[in-house]
């Protein structure tokens, strides 16, 4: 069955799960006959994955009805739509330094709010930031030509490394120019 969770602003609220049957859900659907290609794959000895669907799916052999929950050794940040965190989630890079704190900063707002986007952006251009002061701080001057792909954008676009360059070198000039000028 297909199952879909409509996440709900308060967090004592449960959960509203949805589960359809597919088959009955294409048989309530409209009159689409004047669409072209509409319901190709309705007919089941027309789909190739037919005999292996099921509804519910099948699960031969699982020991569990859920997933074992993941121990956290590090900040896991999760929706504020939801509950509480997946069971199985990553930690290879956990938050540090500013580039967390504004990750901090950013899920405390809904996802369906821009502002928590625009801070998780920021928060990665501030950890780039972080990491390349990171390396100079341990000796390694890192090499912006070949870690941005410069040697490969000359190699197979080159009409657009020179675009690229040119702009670059106008902006940087432009920003030059009205340093000087503001400081006269």
């Amino acid at each position: 069955m297909d199952t879909t969770i409509t996440p709900s602003t308060d967090n004592n609220a449960p959960a509203y799960v949805e589960k359809t049957d597919p088959i009955e859900r294409q048989q309530r659907q409209r009159d689409t006959a004047h669409i072209q290609g509409w319901g190709a794959d309705a007919d089941p000895a027309n789909r190739p994955a037919y005999p292996m669907e099921r509804t519910p799916p099948r699960l031969d052999n699982v020991h569990w009805d859920a997933p074992e929950q993941q121990q956290s050794r590090v900040k896991v940040y999760h929706s504020v739509e939801r509950p509480g965190i997946t069971p199985v989630f990553g930690t290879s890079t956990p938050p540090a330094g500013l580039s967390g704190k504004l990750r901090d900063v950013a899920f405390k707002f809904s996802e369906n709010d821009i502002r928590h986007w625009l801070i998780l952006m920021a928060a990665d251009r501030v950890n780039v930031g972080e990491g390349l002061l990171s390396d100079l701080a341990h000796g390694h001057v890192p090499n912006v030509f070949e870690e941005m792909g410069l040697r490969a954008e000359w190699r197979y676009n080159r009409a657009g490394f020179v675009k690229k360059a040119i702009v670059a070198s106008a902006l940087v000039g432009t920003a030059i120019y009205l340093m000087r000028r503001r400081s006269e």
